[in-house]
């Protein structure tokens, strides 16, 4: 087992009006984008899920969900804590209910002041302490936690840590150019990058949020380049990330998937839905290219 290179969806958590997570609807979601939607695996509980906005307590019962499920080998599990200890916590819950692929990122605190040999020394402290080999993709996402991974502390990572640390997502995007590790996968952030990578031999797929409507489109961009077909979606796949990217991106994809089912309208605060305006704007966008939610089953 390893983290395979393919076509990844971080997914949304679907929670209730009461903003309490709903573990079951959560992975029946996960279930239907590997089993409908062509995605070779699913990111749980990471930024897109909100999964820093999620208590303990629903975290582990999502996790046993996931357990539980026949897809669970196809799971990646985010953390979303700062806490080594937490994250050691989950990661052992995770590992009793059979899940073996964890999303981690640095902490989202004090970014401005720790540097490389401090966010060596939280990964390896939290690897050190595992009881079992698990399989580690490092979310390098500036953005969100102040921290942009460095060429030297991945290498150092991968070099001292080489059965736990196999991977990274990189949406910052200063990865994809210069990092060249063997037997390393690098996963870009987001579909612009998704045949550049490809076709340059420097990542393996894709781990993205809009993977949550459009990974058909992904999916068939990664399976033609491995056949070496031509390429007839790509700039469709470019437009709709394009698209997405104009407004906040949780929200959008909640937004999209509301069209067919409202179970998705709800999110968690300081996160906003897309006002009136806004989601009209951004339907009317991408009906302009054809692409419109699957309707619900009656």
């Amino acid at each position: 087992m390893t983290i395979e290179s393919g076509i990844y969806a971080a997914s949304v958590s679907i929670t209730r009006q009461d903003l309490s997570l709903d573990a079951d609807q959560t992975i029946n979601h996960a279930s239907g984008l590997i089993e409908k939607e062509n995605c070779t695996g699913i990111v749980l509980l990471g930024s897109t899920a909100q999964g820093q906005y999620l208590p303990l307590r629903e975290k582990k019962e999502l996790i046993e969900k996931a357990g539980a499920s026949k897809h669970k080998n196809n799971f990646i599990l985010g953390t979303a804590s700062n806490s080594i200890l937490e994250n050691l916590e989950l990661i052992k819950h995770g590992l009793s209910n059979g899940i073996k692929k964890y999303l981690l990122m640095p902490p989202a605190y004090f970014s401005k002041i720790y540097n490389d040999d401090g966010v060596y020394k939280y990964f390896a402290s939290l690897i050190e302490k595992l009881p079992e080999q698990i399989f580690i993709c490092l979310y390098n996402y500036e953005k969100l936690c102040g921290y942009k991974f460095s060429i030297p502390v991945i290498e150092r990572l991968h070099r001292d840590f080489p059965k736990f640390v196999v991977s990274a997502k990189d949406s910052s995007g200063n990865l994809i150019n210069e990092l060249d590790i063997d037997s390393f996968k690098l996963f870009p952030g987001t579909e612009l990058h998704l045949l550049e990578g490809l076709r340059s031999k420097k990542t393996h797929g894709l781990i993205s949020a809009v993977a949550n409507i459009s990974s058909k489109i992904s999916r068939k961009v990664y399976d033609d380049h491995l056949n070496k077909k031509k390429q007839t979606v790509n700039d469709l796949n470019c437009s709709i990330r394009k698209i997405m990217d104009k407004r906040s991106l949780i929200a959008g994809v909640h937004s999209f998937l509301s069209h067919a089912d409202k179970k998705y309208i709800p999110i968690i605060p300081p996160l906003s839905p897309l006002s009136v305006n806004e989601e009209k704007e951004m339907m009317n966008e991408l009906k302009t290219l054809n692409f419109y939610p699957e309707r619900k089953a009656a």
